[in-house]
């Protein structure tokens, strides 16, 4: 059960924590070099940040105005000039490295690993390759902060699509925002009213998104007649109940999330993914949730819960280092081949959106997207 006290930690702090070994010493002190896999898609892959701010919405955790945290990635034109990205932010490292052993069982201690050191295959600030594409919206598992979904991301954008991660400040582990640091109020598993504000306060983050897509930096290159959303656990049950009332979403997957918290959604009509792992310990309550549902049901084998994130590849390079057991290995993402999985899941996931929400060119003019004042969800 989660506790005042413990929401009581997700209050904005502008210090940061100890610091970690950079990632020369810690390749000297024997500490693995982490590192993500490259996408497959046949473009260069740019990225931006970006702050999106709600002044019609009190933050649910800690007050004040709501702030959600974006990456957005895109084709690129050219990468000359522009250099990779790490994965998070010194500071975002330096929090996440203190939390991870809390928020996911298992990772290693406080100092054993740069996560600083992980870099992105996104470009910062690359200028993006014309055309209009569509544009997928992510949401992270609950406790997980966008760059957890960063491979996945980066394949679909190489693929020809704008992908935007939003975080979700006050469950993600970590968000630096331009205002300081929000660390997490989860420490331990939500009790049912805390994941109901949670979700419910996804859907309002990803209905801020597609109302203020059109004030993003890459509006020119993105296409309002293919939107799609994907989500990862409690990101996929934001998805799905962000898509029931809102007729600009075209597609949606979701990635092992419970669907069970609001009454079984009557006439979906978009396509749907529910995608699950064999190893899952939630598997009977996700498979009774998606009953009754129309969606395309597949099963991810040899697989557990956080393989359909940067997990995968992370967890399987730690647990053959020595950092990371066997058996925890097992519990976060199965013991199936890393490759082997996210193959898998790039395979299902991109060729979903790609029945769906195809990659080339409408050629009918472009339909403008939705800014401040317009694109609001159908009401209900």
């Amino acid at each position: 059960m989660t506790s005042r006290r413990a929401f009581l930690k997700g209050t904005l702090c502008g210090s940061a924590a100890v610091l970690l070994p950079t990632a020369a010493s810690a390749a000297a002190g024997g500490g693995p070099v982490l590192r993500l896999p490259p996408p497959t898609g046949p473009y260069p892959v740019g990225m931006r940040t970006v702050c999106l701010t709600d002044p019609d919405r009190a933050d649910p955790w800690v007050g004040g105005v709501r702030q959600v945290m974006l990456t957005v990635l895109y084709p690129a034109r050219s990468l000359r000039g522009f250099p990779r990205a790490p994965q998070l932010t010194r500071r975002e490292a330096d929090v996440f490295a203190e939390y991870a052993p809390y928020v996911r069982p298992g990772l290693p201690e406080l100092g054993a690993v740069d996560w600083g050191a992980v870099l992105t295959h996104g470009h910062r600030g690359a200028p993006p390759l014309p055309g209009r594409r569509p544009v997928l919206v992510y949401s992270p598992g609950g406790g997980d902060s966008r760059t957890l979904g960063t491979t996945l991301g980066e394949d679909l954008a190489s693929h020809g699509r704008v992908v935007v991660l939003v975080d979700h400040p006050g469950d993600a582990s970590q968000v630096e925002l331009p205002t300081g640091m929000r660390r997490t109020v989860l420490f331990g598993p939500p009790d049912p009213a805390t994941f109901r504000t949670m979700v419910d306060t996804r859907v309002a983050d990803l209905r801020l998104v597609l109302d203020r897509l059109g004030d993003l930096p890459l509006a020119p290159v993105m296409d309002a007649r293919r939107i799609g959303l994907y989500g990862h656990s409690a990101g996929g049950t934001a998805v799905v109940r962000a898509a029931c009332r809102d007729r600009r979403v075209g597609a949606v997957a979701n990635l092992e999330g419970y669907l069970d918290l609001y009454p079984t959604p009557v006439g979906f009509a978009r396509p749907l993914l529910l995608f699950r792992t064999d190893g899952f310990d939630g598997a009977a309550r996700i498979t009774s949730s998606w009953a009754g549902l129309p969606g395309r049901r597949m099963l991810l084998s040899d697989a557990n819960h956080w393989a359909f994130t940067d997990y995968g590849p992370l967890v399987a390079r730690l647990h053959t280092a020595g950092l990371v057991t066997a058996a925890a290995r097992a519990a976060l993402i199965g013991t199936g081949d890393p490759a082997v999985t996210l193959a898998e899941v790039r395979r299902r996931v991109g060729g979903f959106f790609a029945r769906h929400l195809p990659e080339r060119d409408h050629a009918e003019g472009p339909v403008p997207l939705p800014g401040r004042a317009t694109g609001r969800p159908e009401a209900g």
